[in-house]
Formats: C-alpha cells, sequence, structure tokens
C-alpha cells in the first residue's frame, strides 16, 4: 500500500512539471527539425499554462521538449505581472521565461528593464542583466545584473549600482533593496551623495532606513564636504575660496530629522583648513552648522583642537560656524589651551581654566573669555623680539589677540601677576609650563584623508 501511495504521488508531481504548453493562432506549421516534431505558429499567437499568459506575431513549438520560441511583440502576463520583449523563450517544464533582447517587466509595484532577462514564475523571480534599471515610487536603481524577488519586494543589485532618490544618490559595488520595507544595504566601494548639498561619505557597509530617515556607515566611513568661503581681505576686497571638511572614524550614522544630525564615534579625525580635532564622539548639526565633541567617558581622553598654532581641549568643546568659518568655540570642563609662537617655537601661551569661550574673526582669534580657576603665561615680546613672560592667576579672564599675539589681558576676580625678565626666560622655556600642559603630536592631516580615500574605487556612473 505504501509503495502504491508513492507511485501516485511521484506521478502526480511528475505531471505537474510536465503540464503542457498551449498555443494558438490564426495558422500553423508542423514540420521535423533534427529530428524533433516542431510546430510553427502565426497571427494573433497565443500561448497559455496555468496562469500563466503569452501573446506574440509568431511562435515556434518543441513539443518534446514543451518549450516553444516567441517572436515579435511578445508580452507575458501572470496575475498583476506583465513582461515585454521583441523575442524571447518560454520553457515550460520550467516554468520559466527568457529574453536576450530588451527586456521590461511590471508588477504594479516596480518597473524593470534590461538588455537581457529571465523570470521564473513559480518563484516569482526575476534575473535581469546588462544595463539594469529599477524604478518604484520613491527611487530608481541601475545596475550591471539584479535579481528581484517579487513576494519578498526584495532585489539584490551588483556592479556598479546606483540608487537615487529625493534625498541621496547612493554607489556601491552591490546593493540589497527593500522596496516595502524602504531598507537598502549597500556593501564595498560604497558612496553616498546628499542632492541638497556638497556632502559625500564613503564606507565599505551602509545600511538606509527612509521610513525613520536613518543611515549607518560602519566600516571605513569618511565624510567630506566642499564649501565656499568668502574672506574679506584688508583692502575690503573679497576673496572666495573652497574650504573642504573631512571627518573620518570607526562609525558614522546620520539623523535625517529637524535638526539634520551627523554623529562618528571613535577616533573621530576631523580637518577643515587651519581646524582639526582628535576626539571620541562628534555631533554635527549641519542645519545650525554647529559642531560638537566631548569625550564618552571620564576615564578616556579629553577632545583636542588644534586652530594654526593653537592646541585646545576640553571634556565638552562646541564649535559654531558662520558662513562655513569658525566664528566661536565653547571649551566646557578643565580646559587647556596652548598656543605655539611661529617664530619661537619654545614659547608657548598657555591658559587653564574650568571653562572658556574662544571668538574668531576672519579666521583668527580675537578674544578668548576663560572662566574659573584661571591660571596663565603668556610671552611678552618688543618689536617681535623676546621680553619675558608674564604668569597670572584669577577668577575669570579676557585676553585679547592681535595678528595671533596677545595684545591686552585683563584678569577679573582676586587677580595675581609675575614678571620674569627675558634672562631668566631664554633658554629655560620649558621650565614656564603650567601643570596640564600637554603638546600632543597626532595632529590628523590632509594627506590621511587622501590616503583613505585611495581604499575606495568608485563609480559615479
Amino acid at each position: 500500500m505504501k509503495i502504491l501511495t508513492l507511485i501516485f504521488f511521484l506521478s502526480v508531481n511528475l505531471f505537474a512539471q510536465s503540464e503542457l504548453i498551449t498555443i494558438v493562432g490564426d495558422s500553423l506549421k508542423g514540420m521535423v527539425i533534427n529530428g524533433e516534431s516542431v510546430r510553427e505558429v502565426s497571427g494573433n499567437v497565443v500561448l497559455t499554462q496555468g496562469n500563466v499568459r503569452i501573446t506574440c506575431n509568431q511562435a515556434i513549438q518543441y513539443l518534446a521538449r514543451n518549450d516553444a520560441e516567441l517572436i515579435g511583440n511578445v508580452i507575458v502576463t501572470q496575475d498583476t505581472l506583465t513582461i515585454r520583449t521583441e523575442r524571447g523563450f518560454y520553457f515550460g517544464n520550467l516554468r520559466k521565461t527568457t529574453s536576450n533582447s530588451k527586456v521590461t517587466l511590471d508588477d504594479k509595484k516596480i518597473i524593470l528593464s534590461a538588455n537581457q532577462g529571465e523570470y521564473f514564475f513559480d518563484e516569482q523571480r526575476a534575473f535581469f542583466k546588462n544595463d539594469v534599471r529599477l524604478y518604484d515610487t520613491v527611487s530608481t536603481l541601475t545596475s550591471e545584473t539584479l535579481t528581484y524577488y517579487r513576494n519578498e519586494d526584495k532585489a539584490i543589485a551588483v556592479g556598479l549600482v546606483k540608487i537615487v532618490d529625493i534625498e541621496n544618490t547612493i554607489y556601491a559595488d552591490s546593493l540589497e533593496h527593500y522596496r516595502n520595507l524602504q531598507k537598502s544595504y549597500a556593501f564595498r566601494n560604497v558612496l553616498i551623495k546628499n542632492n541638497n548639498n556638497n556632502v559625500l561619505v564613503f564606507g565599505n557597509y551602509l545600511e538606509d532606513n527612509r521610513l525613520t530617515k536613518y543611515t549607518l556607515i560602519d566600516k571605513m566611513p569618511l565624510l567630506i564636504q566642499i564649501d565656499t568661503v568668502i574672506v574679506k581681505k584688508d583692502d575690503d576686497t573679497e576673496d572666495i575660496t573652497f574650504d573642504t571638511l573631512f571627518i573620518s572614524s570607526e562609525k558614522m550614522e546620520v539623523f535625517r530629522n529637524a535638526e539634520d544630525i551627523f554623529i562618528a564615534t571613535d577616533s573621530v579625525k576631523i580637518i577643515r583648513g587651519l581646524f582639526s580635532s582628535l576626539n571620541d564622539i562628534t555631533f554635527f548639526f549641519r542645519d545650525s552648522s554647529k559642531i560638537i565633541t566631548h569625550k564618552k567617558a571620564d576615564e578616556l581622553k579629553q577632545p583636542v583642537i588644534w586652530y594654526g598654532y593653537s592646541q585646545l581641549t576640553g571634556d565638552s568643546i562646541t564649535i559654531c560656524l558662520v558662513d562655513n568659518k569658525i566664528n566661536q568655540l565653547d571649551v566646557d570642563g578643565t580646559s587647556f589651551m596652548l598656543t605655539q609662537n611661529e617664530n619661537f617655537p619654545e614659547r608657548f601661551d598657555q591658559s587653564s581654566s574650568s571653562a572658556a569661550k574662544i571668538f574668531f574673526d576672519n579666521n583668527k582669534v580675537k578674544r578668548v573669555e576663560y572662566f574659573e580657576n584661571v591660571f596663565s603665561i603668556y610671552f611678552m615680546y618688543d618689536e617681535n623680539q623676546p621680553n619675558g613672560l608674564i604668569k597670572a592667576n584669577s577668577k575669570d579672564a579676557v585676553i585679547y589677540f592681535d595678528d595671533d599675539e596677545v595684545s591686552d589681558v585683563k584678569l577679573i576676580g582676586n587677580p595675581g601677576t609675575e614678571y620674569y625678565p627675558e634672562n631668566l626666560v631664554e633658554g629655560r622655556e620649558r621650565n614656564f609650563l603650567l601643570p596640564k600642559f600637554n603638546l600632543i603630536q597626532a595632529r590628523p592631516s590632509k594627506d590621511q584623508m587622501y590616503e583613505k580615500l585611495k581604499n575606495f574605487k568608485w563609480h559615479t556612473h
């Protein structure tokens, strides 16, 4: 009994697999080619197999193989699916159609086109190659090859991948795209180009969620933004330059909400003009032009900022930009600033405090305000020649700069000063260092950023 049951199910299965295709048309001609029975059907041809229906101008049916060659104005339909091409094949036993001509698939959710393609009806899977294009309501995707799973609303694209929506253009070697979930995963040589500004983000892995407006890049991420900067010169003329912002880190996240927040985490390096930074985590608020860096834990190193010949550290540093130029730095939590003299590199102006605010004018430091427990050392000059130094302390202080040199100092609250003449200073400059002095040598460079760019091979086709 078990044997008979098994034979019955095998017979049903074989019958289902070999369901014969039916072809009708205006005219029919039978022939034998290489010992195989062939029927040529012409005019208003209709091929059917189950719920698959194909119309074309002419069909050549291979009876033993249960296949048919389709010629001229080929239209394949199955429920909401429509495939159009000029020439193709239908394989009845495999329930598959192929075409080496321009082919278009439309399933009311997406439109997929390529120079070659095949579709498996039972699996509801398409494989297209050679100049592939996929369109849906929110994006356009192009690639060399693409596999589309209708039931999952999933597309896997490989080779010269490009996906464009209203906000971004994404390039990658390969990409998985879930249309219904509006999620994309990109792999290798990833480049994200924001369509509304000059921001480029590179990496080797990307997750993008359009519904939550969240993007993650956590393999070799690098951000580049090119801005136009207008600088007023002394004669009131304007000098237009291009300033490039570089940010590299171990992980980058973008939250495209009301504030458009960009977050870089771990080993963060920032470079922009004379400005550079090394820190644990950076928040970049693009709409408000504000950058905030801070350390993630008390035991970790403070973020450090370099600007020209100055170095600044603090628990948290906020950088305010106006017209793409640094306008103000706010330092909270044990701030320390040192400035190395360009002509006398052994001399460092130094200031430590609980907090500080640094104000810029035309890309130069004009004023620094220090708050709580202020200790300072600043070197004096007479006609650009060394003239001793002053050690000072106070509750608060304001230091004014002229052409990157101290021009005036105001001590506020219990001030105290000591003057050391030049004969006690020359050759002994390293004896005049505040306790928190730490000259950090790990300043990021543009060469490091350009070297990182060499790891990527992107194709902005």
